[in-house]
């Protein structure tokens, strides 16, 4: 279990270290170090993990099986390349003044303790504790939305700390319940809210109770996921945040959300031998992705508007998880996967792109790939990327998914097509005038650093063409265990 605690630890020290440098420049790379020190122990770990079944450590409060693993490693990656990309972009700001050295060291140590918060959310075996981890990752978040300190930053991050205090403490109630039934079963102590001893004994739980609860959860967790109408936090605090933090709350947060309520979801199918929890599931997530693609039609901000392609592919995996079947969850799986990926490459494109056009303003930002071919043709393949196009893995996975639903509800079908269809189109209404066209006179240069942009866009494709065998193998091992598998 070293890897583990090495995975675990090593965020929570480099932000501790991080809160003491004054040095913008030494912080920038000790930055980057600790995220890459956090990824390689993460690969380690889940190498670790995936020979067996699933492992136990420090006395049952942690648990790691294929499934959370898997979003470690995710989350780790994300994680480093995202600073990688933060340390020119964060320079410039810098530069020019939206930022001071005080800020900046906030903005580092404060990645770090959000980059643990996750991974101690994916790890620990213990409900509470998981509720405690979404927590302090939403409040290291909110530091970072009002960074820049202007009226609207501090508005944003107000408005998410409220809407998400009011989710998590409906997640609390949640949990409570979850513990009142699972107190007769396995007593009063921490056995009561360890996850894998609750999965174990779910048929055991009080099934009215468990029901419940998770209506509950789904508001709850269904706020953090960004789920209509429980969203209105998540645009603002995209608008309003530095890029980089725009890219961890799409790529990283909101899949730490959605982990919580899969992993109930579980809990209650156990208890109630029904198919109750996946169809509010399924619920939240049509409507979502309906209004979040209609919503696409009516932005003027170019990160606000793709905060609700996040909301849109958000709700296709929890959709997609709500089916229930092997193959939706296999979908949903590598939807977040290339989620992730694709989105939070496109956020570093965005990133760019608004420091060198002086604005965020999609009518303003006009030909970027005449002024910057890198940037103007990232911000253009991504679109297609995120939009659906072949031959990327958003494709993929969202033909599966249909697939699925063909299968499974077939007559959902069809607004399941209608919502990506109209997505499609409010993304490409707005980004083409963006990447063509005369740039305007007031652009200028800034330094950028394309690589994590053309390594997430490179990974997508990959798993568009081909997904390798031993991932393949990983997605169908985690998604046996969140369909019936045991823990």
């Amino acid at each position: 279990m070293n890897f583990f605690l090495a995975t675990l630890l090593t965020p929570l020290i480099g932000g501790v270290l991080l809160a003491m440098i004054r040095n913008p420049k030494l912080a920038a790379k000790l930055n980057v170090l600790t995220s890459c020190v956090t990824f390689t122990f993460s690969l380690l770990l889940a190498f670790t993990v995936l020979g067996k079944d699933s492992i136990h450590a420090m006395n049952d409060w942690f648990y790691l099986d294929a499934y959370n693993v898997f979003l470690v490693s995710l989350t780790a990656f994300v994680g480093m390349t995202t600073t990688i990309f933060s340390k020119p972009y964060m320079q410039h700001e810098l530069e020019i003044g939206r930022v001071n050295e005080r800020r900046i060291r906030l903005y580092h140590s404060m990645y770090q303790l959000f980059q643990f918060g996750m991974l101690l959310g994916f790890t620990t075996n213990n409900i509470g504790v998981l509720w405690v981890s979404l927590e302090l990752a939403t409040l290291a978040t909110v530091l970072l939305v009002s960074l820049y300190r202007t009226p609207a930053a501090i508005a944003a991050a107000w408005k998410y700390f409220i809407l998400c205090g009011m989710g998590i403490a409906l997640a609390l109630f949640g949990t409570i319940l979850v513990f009142f039934t699972s107190s007769m079963v396995l007593g009063h102590g921490n056995e009561a809210l360890t996850w894998s001893l609750l999965h174990a004994n779910a048929s055991d739980l009080d099934p009215a109770v468990m029901g419940i609860a998770f209506c509950f959860l789904m508001v709850g967790y269904g706020t953090k996921v960004g789920l209509v109408p429980m969203h209105a936090w998540l645009p603002d605090a995209h608008g309003e945040g530095p890029t980089p933090v725009s890219a961890v709350l799409s790529g990283l947060l909101l899949n730490l959300a959605l982990y919580a309520l899969v992993r109930f979801k579980m809990l209650v199918d156990g208890s109630t031998n029904t198919d109750m929890a996946g169809h509010i599931m399924m619920g939240f997530g049509m409507i979502s992705l309906l209004v979040a693609a209609m919503s696409l039609h009516k932005q003027t901000d170019i990160k606000r508007m793709f905060s609700f392609s996040s909301i849109e592919h958000m709700a296709l995996m929890t959709f997609a998880f709500g089916l229930g079947t092997p193959l939706a969850a296999f979908a949903a799986l590598l939807h977040m996967t290339v989620h992730s990926l694709v989105k939070s490459g496109i956020f570093f494109t965005v990133g760019h792109a608004a420091q060198m056009m002086g604005t965020q303003k999609m009518s303003d930002i006009r030909g970027l790939i005449y002024h910057y071919p890198g940037i103007g043709w990232g911000l253009l393949i991504g679109t297609a990327a995120i939009a659906g196009f072949p031959p990327f893995g958003v494709f993929m996975s969202e033909f599966l998914l249909f697939t699925a639903t063909i299968e499974s509800y077939p007559w959902l079908a069809a607004p399941l097509l209608l919502g990506l269809l109209i997505g499609m189109a409010g993304l490409f209404r707005f980004v083409q005038p963006m990447v063509y066209g005369e740039p305007p006179e007031h652009a200028k240069d800034v330094r950028v650093n394309m690589i994590p942009v053309y390594v997430h866009f490179g990974l997508a494709l990959l798993l568009g063409l081909a997904i390798p065998a031993f991932l393949s193998d990983w997605y169908h091992q985690a998604a046996s265990l969140i369909v019936g598998g045991g823990a």
